[in-house]
C-alpha cells in the first residue's frame, strides 16, 4: 500500500510517495508560506500534494508543533506562521479524500531513526536541529508521544535563564540559542541578517563571530543532550536537521559532552535517513508499526 507522507516544516513543506519497503520516490518541495494565514498553508498543501495523492491509499502527515486530536497546535507559531489550531488531518483528508494521520514530525523521524538502529538499542532519543530544536524519544522499544502530544519536545527545556525569549512564551529555551533561527538571531554586524546556512559557510572561511555563533548552539545542544541522558538514560542520541547535520556540528557537539560529568555522556551519531527522516517514520507509522 502506498503511503502519501507529507512533512511540514517552518521552512519547508515536502511530499513524497512511500512504499512498503520504505522505499520512497517522486519527492516535492515547496517553500513554508511566510503567510499567517490558515489559507496559505492550505492553498499550499493542495499543490504540493495535487500531483501525488491519485497514487496513494493513505496520507501520513509529520509536522512541527504539538498535534493533538488531528489539529496542529504550534508550540512556537514563529516557527510555523503564527499558525494555533490548524485541523491538519481534516483538510488532507478534504483535499485527498484519504485516510489521513498525523504526528509531529520530530516525533515521526525518531521512530524511524529507532528502526535504523535495527536493534541496537531499545532507548534512543531523536534531536533535529533545523528551524527549531525538536526531539524524540522511544523507551523500551516504544515512542512516547504523550497523552497530550507534548512528549520529546526537548527544544523548549530551559538553556540560559537570561537568554532571549523564546516564540512559545519562556525565556531562554534551548531553540532560541541552537536552533537555525536562533543562530542567524543573534548574528551581529557584518553577519547581522545572514540566515544560519551563510553563518557555517562564513565559519568555514574563519569569520570569528560566526564560529562563536556555532559553538554557542553546540555547546547548549550538548548540555541538552547530557540533561536528557539524565532523564531517560537513553543509549544512543541521534541527531538530524539541517543545522544538526551540517560539516563539522556533530564534531563539535560531541566535543562539548566529552567535557560534562562521564556519567552524562552517551553515543551520538547523525540521523541515517538525514532530512527524510520525518517522512519515512510517518509512512512507518501509517503502516501501523507503532
Amino acid at each position: 500500500m502506498t503511503t502519501l507522507a507529507i512533512d511540514i516544516g517552518g521552512t519547508k513543506l515536502a511530499a513524497t510517495l512511500v512504499d512498503d519497503d520504505l522505499i520512497a520516490h517522486d519527492r516535492r518541495e515547496l517553500a513554508t508560506p511566510a503567510s499567517r494565514t490558515p489559507d496559505a498553508l492550505r492553498t499550499a498543501l493542495q499543490t504540493l500534494v495535487a500531483p501525488l495523492a491519485s497514487r496513494a491509499q493513505r496520507v501520513a502527515i509529520a509536522s512541527t508543533g504539538i498535534i493533538r486530536d488531528g489539529v496542529l497546535l504550534a508550540i512556537n507559531p514563529d516557527n510555523l506562521g503564527g499558525l494555533l489550531h490548524f485541523p491538519l488531518v481534516d483538510t488532507l483528508q478534504a483535499i485527498t479524500g484519504l485516510p489521513t494521520l498525523a504526528v509531529n514530525d520530530a516525533q515521526a523521524a525518531a521512530w524511524a531513526e529507532y528502526h535504523a538502529l535495527r536493534g541496537d538499542y531499545r532507548d534512543m532519543v531523536f534531536i533535529t536541529v533545523s528551524t527549531g530544536v525538536g526531539g524524540g524519544v522511544v523507551n523500551d522499544g516504544k515512542l512516547v508521544r504523550g497523552s497530550g502530544g507534548l512528549a520529546g519536545h526537548l527544544g523548549h527545556t530551559l538553556a540560559d535563564p537570561n537568554g532571549p525569549f523564546c516564540g512559545c512564551g519562556r525565556r531562554g529555551c534551548v531553540e532560541v540559542i541552537a536552533s537555525g533561527r536562533g543562530i542567524a538571531a543573534a548574528a551581529e554586524g557584518e553577519l547581522a541578517g545572514c540566515d544560519a546556512k551563510a553563518i557555517f559557510i562564513r565559519a568555514g572561511q574563519g569569520d570569528e563571530q560566526a564560529a562563536r555563533l556555532i559553538h554557542r548552539s553546540a555547546g547548549a545542544l550538548a548540555r541538552l543532550i547530557a540533561d536528557t541522558k539524565a532523564t531517560t538514560d537513553c543509549q544512543c542520541v541521534v541527531i538530524g536537521g539541517s543545522v544538526g547535520l551540517a560539516e563539522g556540528y556533530l564534531a563539535l557537539v560531541e566535543t562539548y559532552l566529552a567535557q560534562e560529568p562521564q556519567v552524562y555522556q552517551v553515543r551520538l551519531q547523525p540521523a541515517h535517513y538525514r532530512h527524510d527522516a520525518g517522512l519515512l517514520g510517518a509512512a512507518l507509522l501509517a503502516q501501523g508499526d507503532k
